[in-house]
């Protein structure tokens, strides 16, 4: 059997998503077999759709803080990790408040001045649009 043939008989297989292949073309025999590679984590459910930006207006004194790029909110650095800020929470300006993850680089979207978080606009996992508001905040002199 040719080396030319072989190649063909892999790329058929993968084409077509076969996990083997045997051929005997009289006794020549040709057995091409393939590992089943696990597909990919699937997304979390809540990240089919984008959110997209709040137009409410915000009371006097309210700060809103709001996703610079499409991506997904993750409110802890880590799976099981305690979030970067809660409902209640005093934050100074730099202080990070969250992560969104935009084609596999992990961006920290920080606080633009002091304040205390009043709202959580998304959840954890939720794919976010550009300009979508993440959190409220009141701001504090």
């Amino acid at each position: 059997m040719k080396d030319s043939d072989i190649r063909r008989y892999a790329r058929l297989m993968r084409e077509l998503g076969l996990t083997g292949l045997e051929i005997d073309e009289t006794k020549g025999t040709l057995r091409l077999e393939c590992a089943q590679i696990a597909p990919p984590p699937a997304a979390p459910a809540l990240a089919s759709a984008p959110v997209t930006p709040a137009l409410e207006a915000a009371p006097a004194g309210a700060l809103t803080v709001t996703s610079p790029i499409v991506g997904v909110f993750y409110a802890a650095p880590m799976e099981n990790a305690e979030p970067y800020v809660k409902i209640g929470d005093r934050v100074k300006k730099g202080d990070v408040l969250c992560i969104v993850e935009a084609m596999k680089l992990m961006n920290e979207i920080v606080a633009e001045a002091d304040g205390v978080i009043t709202d959580i606009c998304v959840q954890d996992g939720q794919l976010v649009d550009y300009g979508c508001v993440l959190f409220r905040m009141e701001a504090q002199a």
